[in-house]
């Protein structure tokens, strides 16, 4: 996975750990490389623990209440994850940047590229376009990646649920 000026494929990637946690090392090496992640060494448990981690202190960058918490809690996982970042040309596929060092462990490749893409979503996007499901009960996150920047809910389908909702309780209302 390239990291891409805007961080969409990392929030993806962000978005899918949180809401569908890997429960083995393999569940995990399966999800990364569907996110089309090239790992250095294959995928460990330790990879799986240092995941767990990590995604616990993410998803407090997620509820932060307001945008200087939240960058406070993100600038603490770029600091604790993040090396300098340095031009490679590794595979011969074209210089880019990497924000860590070399033969990294697969965890925290994995973070390091969430705590970094989500600055760059952020950043690009807008402090806002993170959070939680606006339906009752339903706590998936969403990154919004929209034009508009209008998400608030994590699928069509609770977007629709919460849509019937409403519809029904203002024919509630009007008694109709």
């Amino acid at each position: 996975m390239r990291l891409n000026d805007d961080g969409k494929e990392a929030m993806q990637l962000a978005v899918s750990l949180a809401n569908d946690p890997p429960s083995t090392a393999e569940e995990l090496a399966r999800m990364l490389a569907a996110a089309d992640l090239a790992l250095p060494r294959a995928v460990a448990d330790d990879d799986l623990v240092e995941i767990r981690a990590f995604m616990r202190r993410w998803l407090a960058v997620v509820d932060a209440g307001a945008e200087p918490e939240r960058a406070e809690r993100l600038n603490s996982l770029l600091a604790d994850y993040a090396a300098h970042p340095r031009l490679t040309d590794h595979r011969g596929t074209g210089w880019h940047l990497h924000f860590r060092e070399d033969d990294c462990p697969a965890g925290r490749l994995v973070a390091v590229i969430i705590a970094i893409g989500t600055a760059l979503h952020l950043v690009e996007r807008g402090m806002g376009r993170l959070g939680r499901c606006a339906v009752s009960g339903c706590d998936r996150v969403w990154a919004d990646c929209s034009r508009p920047g209008t998400q608030r809910y994590c699928s069509p389908h609770c977007a629709n649920t919460d849509a019937v909702r409403r519809h029904r309780e203002k024919a509630r209302r009007t008694g109709r």
